[in-house]
């Protein structure tokens, strides 16, 4: 059979380009009579525009233009979203919104300008906490009525229901209601043994990708099209959002991706409707690229949740019960992944019984974005925590109180969907097998943690070909943006089918106007649904080969085989053409064999979803409440492992991730809605000391749908970090936290306090 390249562990395409600085990125992009576009932002979180003066910014020499949305017939609406209100009109929703833009021959001049830009505006009440912005006398963000939906939350999991909803449920800055209820919790209640209830606080975190946003766009006075050169996860959802908002058919705009510097969920549509607009305006190419502290005021984080979890079980470990209320914060837009969290609430563990409510609230702070597994890692710290205190106040093994109720295949979701083969077991049974949990050894501070979290996967069309060249080389057309080694994955995908060596295979990631449509990057769906077009691609183009070839050597398709690049009589130890010869075939003069293209589209209707465990080792300081994490254990059902050295790469980058959300990254306001948190200085972030050794297990329980088994990988990993810190800090002090980021002075605060508890408690007891 073929050489399978499947399985191997093949080193990222772009790797070395990306570790040694050559690529070129969107920044490095030369455009002709290029002017560069600089933001000047709002100094409030709300407030009525009186006016903006631009003359001595104009006076600022290379200065070409400053223009604000009195200039851009566009931007003179209410917004329906983030990305179409980088441009205020009127009036201003959040601290940094931009009010003007400048554009200039270069960037110091454009930079220079925007500082002489001078801003009136009059401040208006402004709402920080989503508690204050839900309560009846609230004023109302967008007393006009509701803005539209984000995208981004859907392109990243496919719709997953729930009743109520849509603008009818909307009632003050309450933009979307969601409910998931089963049997009848009063009743479950009622067969508990143990009942909990905490409430757990998220922070507002950045996805704090490297490469800040950057865009261009450029007007072709000739044919009256725009071409667009975007950092983007999504270039076909870009074209869609900028031709919608220009009011233009799609085919007059091309989108054409640029590497992506890293995204997370961060890249979707942001700056291009704005430099789009600047351009069409100007009738020259704009470019803008965000400097770091812009990035951290306008972009579009995770922000805050408060999830409210009364869960009840028996003594033996049975759950009976789970009451839920989410409130996610979603800035000054809606679009916040709430449904996402409930319907997860309910599809880790088996309760007879639950009510799960979720509302999404507006609030004066930038929209809210998706991060990657957006919902997921607000929902499942809450979720791995309570399961965690059951299991402790039940003197139960968290792992074995786990397994019993965990779901599996065939069991009932929220939305009434029934899972097919899933791997959330499989990976709790990997970790219970590993020497940390098993012999649990711990120093002096020390404790062991463990949480599980998981990724439905999202679903998108898509299409990819497949051309088999004279030299025998592959081409893979696809439209997929490759922010992970996803290229690298398909080339291995095609060269097992096709039999040839993988350093044989091209993949040409084309632009908006040259490629097959394929989804956005996100959502942990690229393998699962382009990865099997560019499967069905590759395998049409093998037959049509094999036709050629069975014609040419009077012997039938099914007698031949293809291996390393040559086709071979089944049992004959010599080849007898090789692929590029039979391509050639069907590619010269008077040929009568039609071209070797194969075409491959996928439309997936199942999801795969994927699971991941995490174990951490984490030393407290009773003194100081300073937490270290020694060492973190993560294993994760991928499907099929198609390059394990791409996936544990998304391991290690996943589980660092969540161990940001537990210990250190938040976004802060005051209660002016001033962000306090806009650079690097003031946003903590892992760094690679404070990062533990990861050790990253894979498991594979093959999807029935996805390319030779595979399911999405890379959200799971960055689901249970927070949860299983947490959970390790408890196993060392004896103590609950249930609010993130766990801070030192957040442990120490809990930690004195348990101890006075303790003290008063044996004064008046007795030891």
């Amino acid at each position: 059979g073929a050489r399978m390249t499947i399985g191997q562990r093949i080193p990222m395409r772009d790797g070395r380009l990306k570790v040694t600085g050559q690529l070129k990125f969107g920044a490095d992009l030369r455009l002709p009579d290029l002017l560069h576009a600089r933001l000047v932002l709002s100094p409030y979180a709300h407030g009525r525009i009186r006016a903006i003066r631009t003359e001595r910014a104009r006076a600022v020499p290379g200065v070409a233009a400053v223009l604000t949305a009195a200039d851009l017939p566009w931007f003179q609406r209410e917004p329906e979203s983030h990305a179409r209100a980088l441009l205020a009109w009127e009036r201003v929703v959040y601290y940094g919104q931009p009010v003007a833009v400048v554009l200039a021959e270069n960037e110091a001049a454009a930079a220079d300008g925007a500082t002489q830009v001078e801003v009136d505006i009059d401040p208006l009440p402004v709402l920080i906490d989503p508690l204050q912005a839900m309560s009846e006398d609230a004023p109302w963000i967008w007393p006009g009525g509701r803005p539209g939906v984000r995208a981004d939350a859907g392109a990243h999991a496919a719709d997953i229901g729930g009743s109520e909803g849509g603008p009818s449920a909307r009632s003050g800055n309450i933009a979307d209601r969601a409910h998931y209820k089963r049997g009848d919790v009063t009743q479950g209640f009622r067969e508990a043994d143990l009942i909990l209830e905490f409430t757990y606080r998220t922070s507002s975190v950045h996805q704090a990708y490297i490469e800040p946003h950057t865009a261009a766009a450029a007007l072709d006075p000739a044919t009256e099209t725009l071409t667009l050169w975007t950092s983007t996860q999504d270039p076909f959802g870009v074209r869609e959002e900028v031709a919608d908002f220009l009011g233009w058919p799609e085919n007059r705009i091309r989108v054409i991706p640029t590497p992506v510097g890293g995204g997370f969920g961060g890249k979707f549509t942001l700056l291009e409707p704005l430099v789009a607009a600047l351009a069409v305006h100007s009738r020259r190419p704009v470019r803008l690229t965000l400097a770091r502290q812009e990035e951290f005021l306008i972009g579009t984080p995770a922000h805050a949740a408060i999830i409210t979890l009364k869960t009840g079980a028996r003594r033996d470990g049975t759950l009976t019960a789970l009451q839920a209320r989410l409130i996610f914060d979603a800035g000054a837009f809606p679009g916040a992944p709430h449904r996402i969290a409930a319907h997860l609430l309910g599809s880790f563990y088996r309760f007879p019984h639950y009510e799960i409510e979720a509302v999404e609230v507006l609030t004066n702070k930038p929209g809210v974005g998706a991060y990657r597994a957006p919902g997921a890692p607000q929902a499942l710290f809450a979720l791995e925590s309570q399961m965690d205190e059951m299991a402790r106040q039940l003197g139960l093994d968290p792992l074995e109180f786990r397994l019993r109720n965990a779901m599996e295949e065939g069991d009932e979701l929220p939305n009434g969907k029934r899972y097919g083969p899933i791997g959330l077991r499989a990976c709790l049974e990997a970790l219970r097998e590993h020497p940390l949990w098993r012999e649990r050894r711990k120093g002096p501070g020390e404790g062991i943690g463990l949480a599980v979290g998981g990724w439905h996967g999202g679903l998108e069309p898509a299409a990819a070909m497949c051309h088999v060249d004279r030299d025998g080389v592959v081409r893979i057309y696809t439209g997929a943006v490759d922010l992970q080694g996803t290229h690298t994955a398909m080339a291995q995908l095609a060269a097992t089918i096709l039999g040839v060596p993988v350093e044989q295979v091209r993949i040409l990631q084309g632009d908006t106007d040259m490629a097959p449509y394929a989804g956005a990057a996100g959502g942990s769906k690229t393998i699962y649904t382009v990865g099997l077009a560019v499967q069905r691609a590759a395998e049409e183009a093998r037959q049509q080969i094999l036709r050629i070839a069975s014609e040419c050597l009077e012997v039938a398709p099914e007698d031949l085989e293809i291996r390393d690049g040559r086709i071979y009589v089944r049992g004959v130890p010599e080849p007898r053409m090789s692929l590029g010869e039979v391509a050639g075939l069907s590619q010269r003069f008077g040929g009568k064999f039609e071209p070797v293209v194969g075409r491959g589209s996928s439309a997936q209707t199942e999801q795969a979803p994927g699971f991941a465990a995490m174990l951490v080792r984490v030393r407290v300081d009773p003194e100081t409440g300073h937490v270290t994490v020694r060492e973190a254990v993560i294993a994760q059902d991928v499907g099929r492992a198609i390059n394990p050295l791409l996936i544990e790469g998304q391991m290690h980058g996943g589980a660092a991730q969540g161990l940001g959300w537990g210990l250190w990254e938040a976004l802060r306001y005051d209660e002016n809605g001033v962000a306090l948190t806009a650079s690097f200085v003031d946003y903590a972030l892992p760094i690679a000391s404070e990062v533990p050794p990861i050790e990253a297990h894979i498991v594979e329980v093959p999807s029935p749908h996805g390319p030779f088994g595979a399911r999405g990988v890379g959200e799971p990993p960055v689901v249970p970090g927070a949860a299983a810190v947490a959970n390790a800090i408890r196993d060392a002090l004896g103590v609950r936290i249930t609010e993130l980021p766990i801070t030192a002075e957040r442990i120490w605060n809990a930690f004195t306090a348990h101890l006075i508890e303790e003290t008063r408690f044996q004064y008046e007891f007795g030891s």
